[in-house]
């Protein structure tokens, strides 16, 4: 399934891997998932349970029927384009919570909400790159960054703090891409340096993922 293909590239390029499928934990339809997620909006989203005592963790991953049909007959793995891209990114930032939480979690390391969007913000940017190159290897996708982090909204539905915290991981995330934009432009061994970097990112904490990107961007 394209899912758990997904997982397998964004596991490639971070060189992490779990012992679940992601797809072992989806839902598409959101009356099977608790009382309190059925109202929700968005097209996706990672449900997490905790028990009492915090040893057991639960996980569903909720993503719209309708997006999944659409990546099944344009599938962005084979061609990533204009009329695909918004799906694509739709299901590889659930694909990306799922794996960065639950990677997290048998490293008994804690994750914050901000970490958690942040890299997703990343990871849209980093699997998106990697895949266009590999697509179309003449072409520096150059439109990438801006498309994703210049032209895309919040959505204004959401409550004023969920917005506050969207809006400073896609700022982050905004100006760390950038950095690594420069670096695979410029530098003649540029992703072979970029890939070093993000999987030292990727195993950073909240606060220093953020100290990183105040300090080198």
């Amino acid at each position: 399934m394209l899912l758990s293909r997904l997982q397998t590239l964004i596991g490639g390029i971070y060189d992490v891997s779990v012992a679940y499928d992601v797809c072992d934990f989806l839902v598409t339809d959101r009356r099977s998932l608790p009382a309190i997620a059925h109202s929700g909006l968005a097209d996706e989203e990672l449900i997490v349970a905790e028990s009492a005592d915090g040893a057991e963790m639960g996980l569903s991953l909720y993503l719209d029927a309708a997006v999944l049909e659409r990546l099944k007959s344009a599938d962005p793995l084979v061609e990533l384009n204009a009329g695909n891209v918004a799906d694509w990114w739709t299901a590889l930032e659930g694909v990306s919570h799922f794996l960065y939480l639950a990677w997290n979690a048998g490293h008994d390391k804690p994750v914050s909400l901000l970490e958690l969007e942040m890299q997703a913000e990343v990871d849209k940017y980093v699997a998106s790159y990697y895949l266009m190159r590999r697509q179309y290897p003449r072409h520096f996708p150059a439109e990438l960054r801006r498309v994703l982090f210049e032209r895309t909204r919040i959505d204004p539905r959401l409550a004023h703090e969920r917005r506050r915290l969207y809006a400073e991981a896609h700022r982050y995330a905004a100006r760390f891409c950038r950095r690594l934009e420069e670096r695979l432009t410029r530098a003649a061994n540029g992703e072979r340096e970029v890939l070093t970097e993000l999987r030292r990112f990727y195993r950073l904490s909240t606060g220093r993922k953020r100290a990183h990107i105040e300090r080198t961007s």
